[in-house]
């Protein structure tokens, strides 16, 4: 899906802020099997708020996965979020072909805040219902500048981009892959980044809307680095759970949830104005995946703080792969960062 151009395997690339994904997914009659698996840490500051700063090391390390991977055909699927993205759900009269074209696309025109010139669109119909003759359409809209932007790095490093998802959409798709989707419960998928947190709602079944919070880790990274006062490579360790008692558990744990404390704020604004446009009283289930899912102690503190029942999202769980030949990795243990990379490599591209 997303602005999309099949073949038995596709290569998800998820180029984030603190680190780079890749994830080569083939595609068997059972379902999925990982055929390659990747991941390099960027340097501290290369990419900020979907602004890069460092191209050169944000290319040496994408080709280093690339390598890694040892990929034969350089076609990939990447994906965009943030400020440059926008997302909308649309109600309109049933139309196929042409018709549902122009009606979608004079809806567009009234919605978005960017000059439809300017924007690069696409929609899904997410469902019809017979019986009011109507239909849930999902319109993306991605300014033209920034896509082009980011494709031509993609392109810089010897890739071929076929597909362009969205992150949030990326994880949807790992969770539908991967587990049962409830109609009787109300689910909010989060994906807790550097910079960005994607959040994503599944009401009566189906996909509801998505809203992208201008909060993640980088708060907690830091606040761990200022307090403790470690160079990069010790606070990635800590943040990661890895010190090895080297640092006062309490004293972490105190630094994080106090660092945290925005995040939460931004989470409990959003859930409140879903809860406000589904008409519905609460959110009976949490997902959490990402960076943020694997910080000691915040799966926890959210949890405690929101009040909704939560797990850790596991994108490995329907997917084969050999432990050896991914060794090093252990990727059960990094699973939750690698729902968006996973989410896009399950996807046929034609």
């Amino acid at each position: 899906m997303i602005f999309s151009r099949g073949s038995k395997s596709t290569v998800g690339l998820d180029i984030g802020a603190n680190s780079i994904k890749m994830v080569k997914l083939n595609h068997t009659k059972g379902g999925y099997a990982v055929g390659a698996l990747a991941l390099r840490e960027l340097p501290p500051e290369a990419i900020v708020c979907d602004e890069i700063r460092d191209r050169e090391a944000v290319i040496f390390n994408i080709q280093s996965v690339t390598d890694e991977c040892d990929l034969k055909a350089k076609d990939v699927v990447v994906s965009i979020s943030g400020h440059a993205l926008i997302t909308d759900k649309l109600v309109i009269d049933k139309k196929t072909g042409a018709e549902a074209e122009q009606a979608i696309l004079f809806e567009a025109e009234q919605r978005s805040p960017f000059d439809v010139d300017d924007v690069a669109l696409d929609h899904h119909v997410i469902r019809i219902n017979e019986e009011t003759n109507k239909m849930d359409v999902l319109l993306v809209a991605a300014r033209k500048e920034f896509l082009a932007s980011f494709l031509g790095l993609v392109k810089d490093c010897g890739l071929h981009p076929v597909a362009v998802d969205t992150d949030a959409f990326a994880v949807y798709n790992a969770y539908v892959n991967n587990y049962e989707v409830d109609p009787n419960r109300t689910t909010v998928l989060v994906n807790i980044g550097h910079d960005v947190t994607n959040v994503l709602y599944i009401h009566d079944g189906y996909y509801h809307s998505t809203r992208d919070l201008s909060v993640g880790t980088r708060a907690i990274f830091n606040a761990i680095q200022q307090e403790f006062r470690l160079n990069h490579e010790l606070t990635t360790r800590a943040i990661q759970g890895r010190t090895e008692g080297a640092i006062d558990q309490d004293m972490l744990k105190a630094t994080i949830v106090s660092a945290s404390e925005e995040m939460i704020n931004s989470l409990e604004l959003a859930f409140n104005y879903f809860k406000s446009q589904a008409k519905t009283e609460a959110i009976e289930w949490m997902v959490l995946s990402g960076g943020g899912a694997l910080i000691p102690y915040l799966p926890e503190f959210v949890q405690s703080k929101l009040q909704i029942p939560l797990e850790i999202f596991n994108p490995l769980r329907n997917v084969e792969f050999d432990p050896e030949r991914l060794e090093g990795l252990e990727p059960e243990k990094i699973a939750p960062i690698l729902a968006v990379p996973i989410g896009m490599a399950m996807r046929k591209v034609r």
